[in-house]
């Protein structure tokens, strides 16, 4: 890559879901903010090889962005509401505080989870609007086709300008009704980042877990008695906690049990564990965790252990078991097995994930614990090709270049 190439590249991890937000709160359009954002980094990409990059790339992405919108509006302004909308693009007042804290991103994410459209529509909206992922990248992150997906958000955004659906962040009685689909959108975001679909993207994306981050610690000072806001928060840290020691130098990805445990940041894992810790003080006080709770306490687990070897493993498949109650999916199921594997063995664990294939045959994952589990069990004909299909299914570079290792090791 060139370093204006880079630049451009950076520029769109770093300033894609600002440009998109600050759009949308000025001409109030979710499909002229996206759009007129697409139509600036295009222009980056022709002038900034001539003219440079720019001292403040987020500025002139915004500017130029802005003028794209302009210039749409215009072209298309032939209704009765000419001056109305002439009246808005030339409004260059600034806008007064929304809400108890004041940020474009976090209002856009509220607007693109309004309770009018369905939870995956919300899911799918936020991921393209503020994780700024293509339209492949959540169609992996779905197991939908794309053309499916294009659709729903398309539907989206025509429902969120026809229902006028305000882009603000909610009154404080109405969050709590409207904070389970942020978190969800959240928790992908994050999930995008720390293990990236996309074949032509970095393989970590610390953009997308930084952002995920930052605007889960706005939902928790929103709202710091939810105990499941605390949990995902505790969740995203424990997790980032663990990204530099994700990926070799050589870009393959390393396992849980071969990474560098000195490399983990323990500032975030000491604030995850405090956070862990305040939610298992409520529970002993009678308040039940949720979801994120519990993969936020299986996650303390692994980070407490200094050793693969010492990790309680007993522990991780009783939280799996009590997370079952809360999602009942097929994915829990699938890590739960190889919870399983390490206390009753590779067969056991083997004959739980068999029984998932006909809903997970399309996830990279299920093949890749099944050719695992086959190799662990000296089938290696099996586990070949069972590694062949985790390597099709695959997206991310890192992960498609650890599983051709193990596969090579073969005998």
């Amino acid at each position: 890559m060139s370093d204006v190439e880079e630049a451009v590249t950076r520029a769109h991890h770093d300033e894609w879901a600002r440009v998109v937000a600050a759009l949308t709160r000025r001409f109030g359009d979710l499909d002229i903010a996206e759009e007129a954002a697409a139509e600036a980094f295009a222009t980056a990409v022709e002038r900034w090889p001539a003219d440079g990059v720019p001292p403040n790339p987020g500025a002139w992405l915004t500017t130029t962005a802005n003028r794209k919108a302009i210039d749409r509006i215009r072209r298309e302004n032939k209704r009765d509401d000419k001056h109305k909308e002439a009246q808005m693009v030339y409004d260059d007042d600034p806008p007064e505080p929304v809400g108890a804290i004041d940020d474009d991103r976090l209002r856009l994410i509220f607007t693109c989870c309004h309770p009018a459209l369905a939870m995956q529509t919300r899911v799918a909206l936020t991921l393209r609007m503020v994780g700024g992922l293509t339209v492949p990248e959540i169609a992996r992150a779905f197991l939908v086709q794309e053309t499916a997906l294009e659709r729903r958000i398309t539907r989206a955004k025509a429902k969120i300008k026809a229902a006028r659906i305000p882009y603000r962040v909610p009154s404080a009685e109405d969050l709590p009704a409207r904070i389970t689909g942020v978190l969800a959108v959240l928790y992908l975001v994050f999930n995008e980042g720390y293990l990236a679909t996309g074949p032509d993207t970095d393989p970590v994306r610390h953009d997308l877990t930084a952002e995920a981050i930052r605007l889960t610690r706005l939902i928790r000072a929103l709202l710091p008695d939810d105990g499941e806001v605390a949990g995902l928060l505790a969740l995203m840290l424990l997790t980032e906690a663990r990204r530099t020691a994700r990926v070799s130098a050589s870009g393959e990805l390393v396992a849980l049990d071969e990474q560098d445990r000195g490399a983990w940041d323990t500032a975030l894992i000491a604030e995850g564990h405090h956070l862990v810790r305040e939610r298992l003080a409520a529970a002993a006080a009678g308040v039940a965790p949720g979801r994120y709770q519990i993969l936020a306490a299986i996650n303390a687990v692994h980070t407490s252990a200094r050793d693969v070897r010492d990790t309680d493993w007993s522990q991780v498949l009783a939280l799996y078991d009590q997370l079952v109650h809360f999602d009942p999916s097929p994915i829990i199921a699938l890590n739960r097995a190889i919870a399983a594997a390490e206390l009753d063995g590779p067969q056991v664990a083997l004959a739980a994930i068999d029984r998932l294939e006909d809903k997970l045959a399309g996830y990279h994952a299920y093949h890749a614990t099944r050719a695992d589990l086959l190799r662990r069990l000296g089938h290696s004909q099996q586990s070949r090709a069972a590694y062949d299909k985790a390597i099709e299914l695959a997206g991310n570079t890192a992960e498609t270049a650890y599983l051709t290792r193990r596969r090579g090791q073969l005998r």
